[in-house]
This record gives C-alpha cells, sequence and structure tokens, in this order.
C-alpha cells in the first residue's frame, strides 16, 4: 500500500479543499493518506465541515499560512520535514501555492520518491506587483525541476503553465480535472429553494443572482455592481443580487452599491428586505444554489472555478468573465454566457437576456447540469488520481506492494 503526505497550506471554502479531502477520503484504502494542512487568514471562512463530515483528521501546522512570513515559514518547512522523516511516504502531494514551496522543498530535502503538486490556480497575474509575480514564478521553475509530476486542473491551465509562464515543459503536466460530490445539488431543490428565500427575505417572483466567493480584489465585485446598476436601469422585471461570501474587500463592496443607488443589506447584521443582499459565509451550497436563478463571475483570474461547477450541477445559468479555466468548465452559448473580463456592457446585457428569456435559463441550465455530471465527479477524479500515482511510482521504481499497510502513529511536538 503506497504512503501519501498530502499538503493543503489552509483548509477553507474552495476547490482546494474539496480535491484534497475527497482525495485523502476516497482514495483509501488502497493509498493510506496523511492530510496536513495550515492556518486560515482571520477573515477566509474555515471548511472544517468537510474534514468532520468525511472522517478526516488533518494534521495542523499553524505556521503554514498564506502570507509569507519567514519565521513561521521556517517553522512550517521543520515541522514537514520531521513528518516525512516519520511516516516516510511514497509520494508527497502538494495544493496550491505555499504548501507547494514548503512541501516539495521538504520533501526534496528528505529524497522522497514522488513529489507531485496541484495547481488549482496560479498567482502569475492580477495578484501582485511585476517584480514580485516575476520572483514567484522563477521559485516554480525551481520547484517544477524538484518535483515527479505537475498536474493542472484543465487544459487552458497546463497551456498558461507550459508555453505563458514556462513553469515547466508541457510533457512533464498532467490534466486531472477537479471532482466534486454533484448529486446534492439535484436533490430537493423546490424544498430548498423555499429555505433558502424565505431566510433572505426573497419573493418567489424575484429573479435572484448571485455571484460566490470570497470579497477580495481577484474577484472583481466591483464589476458585478456595476452590472447591477445597468440592469436594474434596463429591465422592470423584479431582480435581486446576491453576495454569498465574505472578505476584507467587503466595506469597499457596500459603497460601491450605496453609489449605485441600490438598495444593499448586509443580512447578519441587517436582517431586511433589499435589492442587493450580502449572506456572509454559507457552507450548505446545494441550498443557496436551489434559491437562484443565475449566478454570476466577474473575477480577473481563476483557476477551475468550483462555483460555477456546482452551479451548473444545480441547472442554473451562468455568466462569467473569461478567465483562467472557465472555458473549460462552461460551454459559451451552451450553458451560459461567458464574457470578456471587466466589460460592463457585455456583462449586464448577457445578465438581461437570462433576466427576460426563462425559457433560455431552463434550456442553459440542463445543459450545465448534464455537462458537469459527466465531467466533475470525485469518483473520476479518484480513478485518474490513482492512475497517475500508480504510472509515477513506476517510472521512479518504488516497491510500495511488499508493504502491509499498517498505519503509523505520527504526532507533531512543539
Amino acid at each position: 500500500m503506497p504512503r501519501v503526505l498530502r499538503i493543503l497550506n489552509r483548509l477553507i471554502i474552495g476547490g482546494p479543499a474539496i480535491n484534497a479531502t475527497y482525495l485523502t477520503k476516497y482514495m483509501a484504502p488502497e493509498f493510506e493518506t496523511m492530510l496536513v494542512i495550515g492556518g486560515k487568514d482571520d477573515h477566509e471562512q474555515d471548511a472544517d465541515h468537510l474534514s468532520v463530515d468525511l472522517g478526516i483528521e488533518p494534521i495542523v501546522i499553524p505556521e503554514m499560512k498564506r502570507d509569507i512570513q519567514p519565521m513561521n515559514d521556517g517553522m512550517a518547512y521543520r515541522k514537514v520535514k520531521k513528518l516525512i522523516e516519520k511516516f516516510k511516504p511514497d509520494i508527497v502531494h502538494t495544493h496550491a501555492a505555499k504548501s507547494g514551496v514548503i512541501g516539495r522543498l521538504a520533501a526534496d530535502a528528505c529524497r522522497v520518491p514522488v513529489i507531485v503538486h496541484t495547481f488549482h490556480g496560479h498567482i502569475f497575474h492580477s495578484y501582485f506587483s511585476k517584480w514580485k509575480t516575476n520572483t514567484f514564478i522563477q521559485i516554480e521553475r525551481y520547484l517544477a525541476r524538484r518535483s515527479t509530476g505537475i498536474i493542472a486542473i484543465s487544459e487552458s491551465q497546463k497551456n498558461e503553465l507550459a508555453h505563458t509562464y514556462e513553469i515547466c515543459n508541457e510533457d512533464k503536466i498532467k490534466i486531472i480535472p477537479l471532482g466534486l460530490d454533484l448529486d446534492k445539488f439535484q436533490q430537493k431543490q423546490d424544498i430548498k429553494r423555499g429555505i433558502f428565500r424565505k431566510r433572505y427575505r426573497l419573493l418567489d417572483d424575484d429573479i435572484a443572482i448571485g455571484i460566490i466567493g470570497r470579497i477580495v480584489p481577484v474577484k472583481n465585485h466591483s464589476l458585478f455592481v456595476a452590472a447591477a446598476k445597468r440592469v436594474l436601469e434596463q429591465t422592470s422585471q423584479h431582480v435581486k443580487f446576491v453576495v454569498i461570501g465574505d472578505g476584507d474587500m467587503r466595506e469597499q463592496m457596500e459603497a460601491e452599491f450605496r453609489e449605485a443607488g441600490i438598495d444593499y443589506a448586509y443580512i447578519p447584521a441587517d436582517n431586511r428586505e433589499a435589492t442587493a443582499i450580502c449572506t456572509s459565509w454559507q457552507t450548505e451550497m446545494d441550498t443557496v444554489l436551489a434559491g437562484l436563478d443565475i449566478v454570476a463571475l466577474t473575477s480577473h483570474n481563476e483557476g477551475t472555478p468550483v462555483s460555477l461547477i456546482e452551479a451548473q450541477a444545480a441547472a442554473k445559468p451562468v455568466v462569467s468573465t473569461n478567465v483562467g479555466g472557465v472555458a473549460d468548465v462552461v460551454r459559451d452559448n451552451q450553458c451560459g454566457f461567458i464574457t470578456e473580463p471587466n466589460d460592463i456592457d457585455i456583462f449586464a446585457e448577457a445578465l438581461l437576456q437570462l433576466i427576460n428569456k426563462p425559457e433560455l435559463r431552463t434550456y442553459f441550465g440542463t445543459q450545465g447540469r448534464n455537462f458537469v455530471q459527466s465531467k466533475y465527479s470525485y469518483q473520476r477524479l479518484v480513478g485518474d488520481m490513482s492512475e497517475y500515482y500508480y504510472s509515477l511510482l513506476d517510472r521512479k521504481n518504488v516497491d510500495y506492494r511488499s508493504r502491509r499497510g499498517r498505519p503509523v502513529p505520527v504526532f507533531l511536538e512543539e
């Protein structure tokens, strides 16, 4: 039985956490996996419910956080090395940027046979200054040389990694799309819709347009607000705008709603009917999506957006900017509309088409549900990853078959 040390820098709501926890749970007992996570920032919503629901008890290294902090990063590196020395994994698999740096450096120092990293997104544009971005690119190129394999979660991401940013040769990159539990998004939707709409004071005939995710600069909620203003100026339909999430840019977004003349309420503090509301963080996304009619994404940069996959699984049409792996997830003019980034007019026009044509919402929703169900199930993810792991182990001639699979207790000492 091969041993896998899986490292994720923080267990927060989003694709990386879902991917890492599902792989930890569902690759057992074929692979004996230890999950290691870091600490989250105060404004981030934890996803502890994922590990609890799946019966996983990750090892926590609180010093491994998103921001660069030399003392904490050094401590996290030493703790990961200690775990590797005790657990003796055949594979170290890191997910996302910070854990990718710390985990791969530690694995290389400990001569782990197979080192794998998954790019769930990347930070090579729309996050940092040009100088800092170039530094990160150089670091990733170095780490790629120390990796046995690199995983991209979409074809477009692979092309960016190999050709735009030249992180490594494309033959070193394996495409393994995300895998999710999609069945719940199709169950008891009428009941869930009623629950969500009653909770957030949405009327039956309101057309609810939602945006899901952290309220941070890269998600570009300013475009959502600007498009909302245009829509309200051009339709007589009862349209409501729902922000699902929270973050350090919420106050700016609230100010933009006020400047646009849109009645806004932050429901945790001001529970009333309004044209635009923010629900803060939610964990029952099947209930959320049942309550919405259209799902929007306005980001400057994305990996593979889980919110759009889940929206389509719930048969909701989407309108998104054309960034990252969006075009791999959404079929333009079949499951929704893909628009150029930061184009307010086109984004608002796409929303208006769906607002004014209920039959188009139904058609796009059906097409989207059929599309993602066949491509993004967690069963497919587990099968793809198992096949990839074995191919890398065989390439490195790792003798894992003689192992009996006895669990190895590992404790971190301060």
